[in-house]
């Protein structure tokens, strides 16, 4: 098992990836055909200065010394083509899977449930989305390829040393085994320094995205110099990480040129001195061939080594990309029925469930909503209010029982049909960094601006959204933030209402807003809920007594049933009680 940790590459991984290349094929083989040119090339220049010195220079013959100019010019010219559309490709290839790999990644995120993003960090998977995304694509751009023209670059070279002079060839192999031996040490430890700089990178993005988020309270509560503190430390810890890759760097670069240096010396000591003794094994194009050879031959291991730490760093964030897109947390969607429309009969037959395991939220649930009844659910904050209306969505999968609407199992229902059908106004309001009108309609393609206009004339903030700059065009910013609480809600009760849903959910929809915003939203909501299923969850009096039937729960049971007048009749009532001390309280007031 710890040897497979210890692998240096991922061959797996690598599988995976190329999978995302398939549509990109002829690019692909198009790059290797450029690897291969430029392999060759690399190899020219120098064969023809060989042949240049001997045949021309040695001779003191001017007869072919033009030809072997104009070819090493043709060769460069080439070279430099080639190298153009080699790294405009290569990074353009990378580009494209990573587009695919980042929309597949965000349509699982889509569709994960509630309670992936309960255990998760927003900073984490913001990370995964997009730094970890631009180094998969450097694994195409600047490392996979560009390994291998490298590696592919030095076997040209080698070949050709062998070919021209096999005596001097065996003198560059002296210290290759040690820079190899050295290159193999090297990329170990930098994939586990990658390892480490990826999780505090994570870290970092995860606190800094937290603490903004929450910048108000963080002020309030006077937390500055603490945070300060907190995120020094994180930030020291991804110095740290990334020290120590500099540190391996410094390390293992120098020794290329080191090894490089050594060798050509020893090449030019045996080369020159055959050539001076007048040794025909060495001629004089064969000893300047090699000392440009040397370079070539020793300098790609650095480069190699350098790219090789995008390519770890690539691996790394594929890695944990892949974990995410391989996680199993969608809603099993397997339902055939195809809800157009609810009558809005709602059933909730035994149900249990917990949000974490052995800790149950609701326990044994059992109530019916009828259709175009308005149900209230009362109770203390705890009680399992909020989970009915997570649980009616699919927002989470119960552990036992049934939840029904009109006879069928929600199970049954396609999910994207179920939620059309039911709209939703949360206590916390959310708010995209984008207009009014686009915030209601969320860009659906059959609510016309026309349709808005007119929904919020029915329901009385027409007025209001047109006392803003530029009304329904108005940005209001990242979450809302240009709008009060009351009018962000307003907003959101607009937009469940103008999809005309078969059921409506009001989870605590005006327990934050002003009484005119307040006012607005109660006369709003006897419009749109009549001859409507509804479900109220609010602590408004107003609210609960017209409410058909109120259900009182309590640690995730139901206490009580019954209408506002049929449960002040109960004698010690759970309900009476709650009535007595909190909301007798508002009619006083």
């Amino acid at each position: 098992m710890e040897k497979k940790k210890e692998n240096i590459f991922d061959f797996k991984l690598f599988k995976r990836l190329f999978e995302y290349i398939k549509p990109y094929k002829l690019v692909f083989y198009s790059l290797i055909l450029l690897v291969v040119l430029l392999a060759i090339f690399s190899a020219a220049t120098p064969y023809i200065t060989k042949y240049a010195i001997d045949n021309s220079i040695t001779t003191k013959i001017e007869k072919d010394f033009l030809f072997y100019i104009l070819l090493m010019f043709g060769v460069l010219i080439l070279n430099t083509v080639f190298q153009l559309l080699f790294i405009y490709y290569a990074a353009w290839l990378g580009q494209n899977l990573v587009q695919d790999v980042r929309v597949k990644l965000f349509d699982h995120l889509l569709r994960y449930k509630m309670k992936y993003y309960d255990n998760s960090s927003v900073g984490l998977l913001i990370t995964r989305a997009v730094t970890d995304m631009e180094r998969i694509a450097d694994i195409f751009g600047q490392g996979l390829f560009m390994i291998f023209k490298d590696l592919l670059a030095m076997a040209v070279v080698f070949g050709v040393m062998v070919y021209m002079n096999f005596k001097l060839s065996g003198i560059v192999l002296i210290m290759m085994p040690l820079l190899l031996y050295a290159t193999r040490i090297f990329q170990k430890y930098m994939k586990k320094a990658f390892e480490d700089v990826r999780t505090e990178v994570s870290n970092l993005n995860s606190f800094v995205q937290e603490r903004l988020t929450g910048m108000k309270i963080l002020q309030l509560f006077t937390r500055e110099d603490l945070e300060y503190k907190n995120f020094k430390a994180i930030n020291e810890r991804h110095k740290k990480g990334w020290v120590k890759t500099v540190w391996y760097n410094s390390i293992f670069f120098p020794l290329p040129d080191l090894c490089g240096s050594i060798t050509i010396g020893l090449v030019a000591w045996y080369g020159g001195l055959n050539v001076v003794l007048q040794n025909t094994s060495v001629s004089q194009g064969d000893l300047v061939a090699f000392i440009m050879f040397v370079p070539m031959l020793f300098r790609p291991l650095r480069q190699i080594a350098d790219k090789f730490n995008t390519l770890q760093m690539g691996m790394v964030a594929a890695t944990r990309v892949f974990k995410i897109i391989d996680t199993t947390s969608q809603i099993d969607d397997l339902g055939t029925h195809v809800a157009e429309s609810f009558k809005g009969n709602i059933k909730f037959d035994n149900v249990h469930f917990s949000y974490v395991e052995d800790e149950k939220v609701l326990k044994g649930i059992s109530f019916d909503v009828k259709t175009g009844d308005t149900v209230a659910i009362v109770g203390a904050t705890g009680a399992g209010k909020s989970t009915i209306i997570n649980l009616l969505n699919r927002f989470y999968e119960i552990e036992d029982g049934v939840i029904s609407v009109d006879g069928i199992d929600i199970k049954d229902v396609t999910l994207s049909s179920l939620r059309t059908q039911i709209a939703v106004v949360l206590q916390d309001v959310f708010l995209f960094a984008d207009t009014i009108l686009n915030n209601i309609t969320l860009n659906h393609p059959n609510i016309t601006e026309e349709q808005v206009y007119q929904a919020a004339k029915d329901i009385g903030i027409h007025d209001f959204i047109m006392t803003l700059p530029n009304g329904y065009h108005y940005n209001v910013k990242e979450r809302g933030v240009m709008l009060s609480s009351g009018q962000r809600q307003l907003i959101s009760f607009l937009r469940a209402y103008v999809t005309n849903p078969s059921i409506l959910v009001l989870d605590e929809a005006t327990s934050s807003v002003d009484s005119y915003s307040e006012q607005l939203i109660q006369n709003a909501t006897d419009k749109i809920t009549k001859g409507r299923t509804s479900i109220v969850i609010a602590h408004r009096l107003a609210t609960i007594k017209k409410a058909d039937k109120i259900i009182v729960m309590d640690a995730g049971k139901i206490v009580e049933q019954g209408t506002h007048k049929e449960l002040l009749k109960k004698e010690n009532g759970y309900y009476k009680n709650l009535y007595e001390v909190q909301f007798l309280q508002e009619e006083v007031a």
